[in-house]
């Protein structure tokens, strides 16, 4: 049914971004499927903020970003699964779908909650991607 899978993970948690990751294992496992996987970093949010960092941390921040989400996608995601890494800046929820849109995915898995809040509700941006994505969204809790 799928082909393309998109994974959004967090780097910077990991280890609670590890179930989502199973869950996508399985599904492209399952259907036969390519998974990707994408980290967004945040925007800075002011003008004045992003200006003050300089192009070169903010370069810095994407390759340490890269580094950490590679070594990670080599132990949680068989390699025969794994199509491409994407490392993103920007609004979480958009960027997440601009990845997907850009890479085909039938299939969005995100997680369902930041880990404080995991016992309410679902995240604001797994929220958010799920209303505005017009692909299928798997929220995992």
């Amino acid at each position: 049914m799928y082909q393309t899978i998109l994974l959004a993970v967090d780097i910077n948690d990991l280890p609670e971004s590890g179930h989502v990751a199973e869950a996508a294992v399985r599904m492209a496992r399952e259907e036969g499927a390519t998974l990707h996987v994408v980290n967004v970093i945040p925007g800075s949010g002011m003008a004045m903020v992003g200006s003050f960092l300089g192009p070169e941390q903010a370069n810095a921040i994407k390759t340490e970003a890269r580094d950490k989400l590679t070594a990670w996608a080599k132990e949680a995601i068989p390699e025969y699964l794994l199509g491409k890494l994407k490392v993103t800046q920007g609004t979480i929820y958009h960027e997440i779908i601009k990845a997907a849109q850009e890479l085909n995915a039938e299939v969005i898995v995100v997680g369902a909650h930041r880990p404080a809040l995991k016992d309410y509700l679902v995240g604001p941006n797994a929220a958010r991607v799920v209303r505005h994505a017009p692909q299928t969204v798997l929220v995992v809790r």
